[in-house]
């Protein structure tokens, strides 16, 4: 700047000095003057030029000062802006913050990074009006939000902020916390707004989630405590809440138990082993879950399921204890109560197994001889009538006796032989055996038969209970036939997947289970008042499928049949 003046301050003089020598030359031609008065004009003027050019020089400096005044100003106030919209970037980044600018006389409106960054959307997609922002407001908060902002314009309120979703590129919808300051021209009409939108979805999913887990804390009818971590003072952390459910299991209210120890609900009853496992597991930090005896605040007593599961804050450090506690003690009753009907069952099948083998070898003997003394009587001749139907009389109530316990013995043999034995055999061997034993019947009473077995194996059969089961199914079809129309049999034999199934039906005089549904496998359970029945057939039939790992089910009606369904796993 110095430079620039001083070579104008000489340009100057120069060019006055030149114009002056000029024009002296010119002035001396045209008028007849001496040189001493030449000389006094060249003298004045020379001094005039010097004190002109030092009058501009000091007018060049004192421009260039001023100049040089205002340069720094606008440097300062350029790199202050600078700084300004540096700052201004730094911090819409690191508050992700979405900046918007709405001139409000002619609905312009300018977006900062945030709105491509945060919603996704090109710069090209960005619209230049408030119509464009107001589009993308859900629609569901859209009239409430434009409710607020224009009582704000309208200078109703002082202030607006407020909460909407707002619809990024993808057409998903981000929750956004907006808030707007208004610029007003000077008779204070609002001109200009200014605005930030903070992304604030994943606090709402996590309110959301806070709130869901608060409803089930305070919804559950299970107790849930809360502790701190400090173990100073006690080796139980101190509670810092506890929900109603916990207040209705152990009677203390909220007020009463926090800021104090778990340690307060053991007792002498309580477990020591659970409690110092438990000990042991919050000096490790790891969840633990123990059983014990608790107390009330009437010091009532009772069993308690007690979790202690720590949780980590989002630095991975432990924050607290949640406890989950359950009131135990009507099951822990029930267990008790089930042990006990076990142990007595236990002993009832044992006093029932004995009674049985009393029943069924005790016996024996006595009836054997017994028998054996009847038979000698039968050839003695007897000629008193009255004693020889006593006699007979005695026989047939023997015989009965004897049947019956042979009737018990087979089933002492099946309910106390689980490991039976057990081969492959063939259905239709099995039905030829059983229609040879009872050809004598078959050819009597002649029904119409119908067989339809396949050539299946069963696997994991025992042939003589399996053969015994076909006889007393055959023997009762026979014996409980309508007398009025042609007794009809079919049994047939069919594999569906892993099961054989075998079907024994017939048209008979039929079982009324409305009546007797429950009764149908029943020992010495009687449905018809025929001679010859005892009422154990079906039930060994019973015992003997189960024994196989079988079912059997009944279906039947009076004067239609029954038909007797046995399922057997095939392999």
């Amino acid at each position: 700047m110095k430079n620039n003046s001083n070579k104008i301050t000489l340009t100057y003089v120069l060019i006055l000095m030149f114009v002056a020598v000029l024009g002296h030359q010119f002035f001396l031609d045209f008028s007849k003057t001496s040189d001493d008065s030449s000389l006094y004009f060249y003298i004045r003027d020379f001094i005039f030029i010097l004190i002109s050019g030092i009058i501009l020089k000091i007018i060049l400096n004192q421009n260039a000062q001023s100049n040089k005044s205002v340069f720094e100003k606008l440097q300062i106030t350029n790199n202050e802006i600078i700084e300004s919209n540096e700052r201004y970037d730094i911090v819409a980044k690191a508050t992700s913050d979405t900046i918007w600018d709405w001139k409000i006389e002619d609905d312009s409106f300018i977006w900062n990074k945030g709105i491509q960054g945060i919603f996704g959307y090109k710069k090209e997609e960005v619209g230049k009006t408030s119509k464009w922002w107001f589009e993308r407001i859900h629609p569901e908060d859209s009239l409430k939000m434009s409710v607020k902002l224009y009582s704000f314009l309208e200078q109703k309120t002082e202030k607006w902020q407020d909460e909407y979703r707002f619809q990024c590129a993808d057409g998903s919808y981000k929750y956004v916390f907006d808030r707007g300051f208004l610029v007003k021209d000077k008779e204070g009409k609002p001109i200009r707004m200014i605005g930030a939108i903070q992304d604030i979805t994943k606090q709402k999913e996590e309110e959301q989630r806070l709130r869901l887990l608060e409803t089930v804390i305070t919804q559950t009818k299970d107790a849930v405590m809360i502790t701190d971590i400090d173990t100073s003072t006690e080796v139980i952390p101190n509670i810092i809440f506890v929900n109603s459910a916990f207040t209705d299991m152990t009677g203390y209210k909220a007020n009463e138990v926090i800021g104090k120890s778990p340690v307060m609900f053991f007792g002498p009853k309580s477990d020591i082993l659970e409690f110092d496992k438990l000990k042991t597991a919050i000096q490790d930090y790891k969840e633990c879950f123990i059983e014990t005896i608790s107390y009330k605040k009437n010091g009532e007593e009772f069993w308690i399921n007690f979790s202690m599961i720590p949780v980590t804050n989002k630095d991975g450090e432990h924050s607290h204890w949640i406890s989950i506690q359950r009131d135990v003690t009507e099951e822990k009753n029930k267990v008790k109560e089930r042990e006990q009907l076990i142990r007595e069952l236990t002993q009832n099948n044992k006093d029932l197994k004995q009674f049985s083998y009393i029943t069924s070898h005790n016996l024996r003997a006595p009836l054997s001889n017994l028998t054996g003394l009847l038979n000698l009587v039968e050839d003695i001749p007897v000629e008193d009538p009255e004693l020889k139907e006593i006699i007979d009389g005695f026989s047939k109530s023997t015989h009965l006796l004897n049947e019956t316990i042979n009737d018990l013995v087979k089933v002492v043999i099946i309910k106390d032989n689980p490991s039976i034995q057990k081969e492959k055999v063939l259905i239709k061997e099995i039905f030829e055996n059983v229609f040879n034993q009872l050809s004598f019947l078959i050819g009597l009473h002649k029904p119409i038969l119908k067989i339809d077995l396949e050539e299946v194996t069963i696997l994991n059969i025992n042939k003589s209970y399996l053969e015994s089961i076909f006889l007393n199914l055959l023997t009762n079809a026979i014996k409980y036939r309508s007398e009025g129309k042609q007794l009809r049999i079919n049994i047939s034999s069919k594999v569906v997947n892993d099961d054989l199934i075998l079907t024994f039906k017939d048209n008979g005089i039929g079982i009324d289970l409305v009546r007797n549904k429950d009764k149908i496998f029943g020992l010495y359970q009687r449905f018809h008042n025929h001679p010859d029945s005892k009422g154990l057939g079906l039930y060994l039939v019973k015992s003997q499928v189960e024994a196989m790992g079988g079912t059997i089910t009944v279906a039947s009606a009076v004067g239609k049949g029954t038909t007797f369904t046995i399922t057997f796993k095939n392999n």
